[in-house]
């Protein structure tokens, strides 16, 4: 007998749709347009995301899509970088578009002091028309409080009517002082360090042996040895990079603002040297976007050393961040140059092995790169007298909150607070004294006044469970709760962690819910503050504890209450 015949399946018909979302024509013919003169490179993505949300207000969910079709990338490489950042907002398909002009109104430790509070329920309750209110973290303008970022525009010592001003103006940057003047600042005698070095006046090993004889280390929190970096990088196999962190998140911080907005041809030099030192061909300014006078006048004077040819065969590059403090961290940055999410990287390798696209790579934050041609041109000994109480040079100090004169003070590096309130500061404010102090921004700990006569530099704040960072010194009086503003800045935290260890990201959640309860659970702090230290990835996670451990360790009295 014969088995029949087998059943041959019939084939599916073959697909007369493509897979993926639809492109809508419209929305791909605007973002060609409002994209136009943004290089289609992956590393340009949130460049280009840049300029659909400052002219759209938002990102519409058909736009990334059809940003993803133009530039050839995956939909899920556009939405994962779009959805990182705080200042883009994606907007679902078919709902209705935001109002399309932001205005973020700080609720930092110090704004908060200037009455940041009364002016968002003031704000919020009357938006100026087209207007959108959010909250949103410092924005380095904290001796100027309270702070509101309209649009594109900073607006200091906010009021409604001053916010509705810039608001009827487009929320635009508004160029600080002689814009003019600072474009053309290389014809008034900088850049000659530059020149002069160039030209073979010193060799690369006297310059790394001048910084080394001064002492300059990292100013942007970290203290790392500057020509020990620069070294590091030197004898890495070309080709190299140049990274300027413009990126200044901590609570408390605007120094590096000091020279971006006053004094952009200093950084841009700085830069410059460290990619002569290191043979690097490529040099990124990394800047917040919480700066966009800073940003149009880097723009203005990148284009007259460009066209002056003072590059010398430099590529120079200007980065927006997109409102991620995380981006602060050296690898993080790298990673947001690359056009990703900030998620610090993993080490080894460090960033001087393997940094940006790969390349060796020296990362300097402003305010140690403005040093640099000072300390060359008048020499190690001139740094190294500079200093007070067994410490060596300068610093530039954020100060805000209860004092009568806050603002960046240029100080001699191991100043104590008691020195630097009277000497630069007009002492306490008008009614208040001293109670706590932040040396270092939120993450540095909360120091009682009995800490006061503390150098202020690395090494005096290590034993008392916190540490100097980046200068942010933000002063609080008897007039301030503690606890409130250990649980404000743990709120900071928990919103800027980027989520990628668990360590950091379901820590400071779960500390900010231990010091909201009404009891501290002080053995579940500590064991919290273990693990978030043992497995973080970054500094964020590792330096969070600081917050309460501090709270707790010095002021007993306010944790319980």
């Amino acid at each position: 007998m014969t088995s029949p015949a087998p059943t041959l399946e019939k084939r599916p018909a073959a697909r007369t749709r493509r897979r993926g979302p639809v492109v809508d024509p419209a929305a791909l013919a605007e973002v060609e347009r409002l994209t136009v003169g943004v290089e289609r490179r992956r590393d340009l993505l949130i460049e280009a995301l840049h300029c659909l949300n400052d002219a759209l207000g938002c990102l519409p969910e058909g736009h990334l899509v059809a940003l993803a079709t133009l530039w050839r990338l995956a939909p899920v490489e556009v939405f994962e970088v779009a959805t990182f950042y705080a200042h883009f907002e994606v907007v679902p398909a078919g709902a209705p578009l935001p109002p399309p002009l932001a205005v973020r109104l700080c609720d930092g430790p110090s704004c908060r002091m200037a009455g940041a509070d009364a002016l968002h329920d003031a704000v919020a309750a009357a938006p100026p028309d087209g207007c959108r209110v959010v909250a949103g973290p410092c924005m380095g303008r904290c001796d100027q409080g309270p702070v509101a970022l309209v649009g594109r525009r900073a607006v200091t010592r906010a009021t409604p009517k001053a916010i509705a001003a810039a608001a009827a103006e487009g929320g635009a940057p508004r160029l600080p002082g002689d814009a003019q003047r600072l474009a053309h600042a290389h014809t008034e005698g900088v850049y000659r360090v530059l020149a002069s070095l160039r030209a073979g006046q010193r060799s690369v090993e006297e310059v790394l042996t001048t910084l080394e004889e001064a002492g300059l280390r990292g100013l942007g929190g970290a203290g790392f040895p500057t020509a020990r970096k620069w070294h590091t990088v030197r004898q890495m196999p070309g080709p190299r990079a140049v990274c300027v962190n413009a990126d200044e998140g901590e609570p408390g911080t605007l120094k590096d603002r000091l020279w971006l907005e006053g004094r952009p041809h200093r950084v841009i030099e700085g830069a410059l040297i460290a990619a002569w030192a290191v043979e690097a061909d490529l040099v990124v300014i990394y800047l917040r976007d919480e700066y966009p006078e800073a940003h149009a006048l880097l723009l203005a004077e990148i284009a007259e050393v460009i066209a002056h040819g003072l590059a010398g065969g430099v590529t120079i590059e200007l980065r927006r961040g997109a409102g991620a403090y995380i981006c602060g961290e050296e690898s993080a940055m790298i990673e947001s140059i690359e056009g990703k999410r900030g998620w610090p990287r993993h080490r080894p390798p460090y960033v001087a092995q393997a940094g940006l696209f790969g390349r060796p790579t020296v990362v300097n934050n402003v305010e140690t790169l403005c040093w640099v041609p000072e300390i060359l041109e008048k020499g190690a000994a001139w740094w190294q007298d500079l200093g007070r109480h067994g410490r060596h040079g300068l610093r530039a100090f954020s100060v805000s909150g209860r004092v009568r004169l806050p603002g960046v003070k240029v100080a001699p590096a191991g100043i104590t607070l008691t020195e630097l309130l009277a000497e630069y500061c007009g002492g306490m404010a008008e009614g208040h004294r001293l109670k706590a102090f932040l040396p270092g921004g939120a993450s540095g700990g909360i120091m009682p006044a009995a800490l006061a006569d503390l150098p202020l530099d690395f090494g005096s704040f290590e034993p008392h469970g916190g540490f100097i960072g980046s200068g942010a010194v933000v002063v609080f009086s008897h007039a301030d709760d503690l606890r409130e503003v250990a649980r404000d800045l743990m709120r900071f935290m928990a919103h800027e962690s980027c989520g990628q260890c668990t360590p950091c990201r379901v820590g400071c959640d779960k500390a900010v819910s231990l010091l909201e309860a009404p009891a501290l659970d002080t053995d579940l702090l500590a064991d919290l503050a273990q693990v978030m230290r043992d497995g973080s990835i970054c500094g964020l996670g590792q330096a969070a504890p600081n917050i309460w451990q501090t709270l707790l360790r010095h002021f007993p009295e306010e944790a319980r209450r």
